[in-house]
């Protein structure tokens, strides 16, 4: 990552954190990934050599920068979703600054709705941070649309430890899922590598 694209990260980061401290409603607030996450969201998406990417909770499109940067030069293409219009414009336009804007594939839509129209294992990382009273739901869909060795990353399990504590354990249960970790960096990622059935 060259110096340009880490200072405009580091602003990014730093309105986002101004913005959240003065939004007393919680689902106004950006919520951005924070940074030492989004590093290791980034190394990961790159050690996968993953070329087809999804995320789900665009904001401002702090982690969309981290993790398009990561996916480099070639065909790779990372789509990210969200449901507030004004945030995706937003993302947008800190794609055109970060210069990655071609990479990646913005979408005012619900997640649910991207991935019912998802092809079976048509995505080799998928990164959620969404609505985590919906992560139970989507976990059908999620084992469905990964492809089997795909990374799926999950935000604020530690954080939020209760609310993903349903989810965990549904995904805990499934025998697809070939190896998991949480990971202590900032609010917690759950790590999740789909295997064949019965792999574990």
């Amino acid at each position: 990552m060259d110096a340009r694209l880490r200072e405009l990260l580091e602003e990014l980061h730093r309105a986002g954190a101004e913005h959240d401290r003065d939004e007393p409603d919680r689902l106004q607030r950006l919520r951005n990934l924070e940074p030492e996450s989004a590093s290791v969201l980034a190394l990961l998406v790159r050690a996968a050599g993953a070329r087809r990417v999804l995320e789900l909770g665009t904001s401002n499109g702090y982690s969309t920068v981290w993790v398009a940067d990561a996916l480099g030069d070639g065909d790779a293409r990372l789509l990210s979703v969200d449901v507030d219009r004004e945030r995706s414009d937003l993302a947008a336009r800190n794609l055109e600054r970060a210069g990655l804007a071609d990479a990646v594939e913005l979408r005012v839509e619900d997640a649910a709705s991207t991935l019912r129209g998802a092809a079976d294992a048509s995505w080799e990382a998928i990164f959620l941070d969404a609505e985590r009273s919906a992560y139970v739901d989507y976990w059908p869909e999620l084992a469905r649309v990964l492809r089997p060795g795909g990374l799926l990353v999950v935000d604020n399990v530690l954080s939020h430890a209760e609310e993903v504590r349903d989810f965990r354990a549904v995904v805990e249960a499934d025998p697809r899922v070939s190896a998991e970790a949480v990971l202590p960096t900032g609010a917690g990622l759950l790590l999740i590598v789909l295997g064949s059935r019965g792999e574990r």
